[in-house]
């Protein structure tokens, strides 16, 4: 599964946001597609990578404009997977703290 994220200008609003997913979606099979006016930024969730180019030209004829595309391997990380050891250490050191309170 691929992670896209895309930097755009010119969102304003939460109607803006369906916008851009609708267009994404009616161009693109995707699994899943979502936009952030605030964060301005749209991240799509694929099975097949989208030509880069194709995807600029449905955003552009959307009224708004790219500023960045960046892509990256995704793997889903369900409830039931193994916490990193990082993550172990950070329980770990919570339930501790937790006990030094009572």
């Amino acid at each position: 599964m691929l992670k896209i994220t895309v930097k755009v200008d010119g969102m304003m609003c939460g109607m803006c946001e369906a916008h851009m997913n609708g267009a994404v979606r009616k161009a693109f099979s995707v699994k899943n597609v979502t936009s952030s006016h605030r964060k301005g930024e749209t991240v799509i969730l694929s099975e097949s990578d989208i030509d880069e180019t194709e995807l600029r030209s449905v955003i552009r004829g959307t009224g708004y404009e790219v500023k960045a595309v960046l892509k990256e391997p995704y793997e889903k990380r369900g409830f039931f997977t193994h916490p990193t050891k990082q993550q172990r250490a950070y329980v770990g050191d919570w339930y501790s703290s937790i006990g030094k309170l009572r």
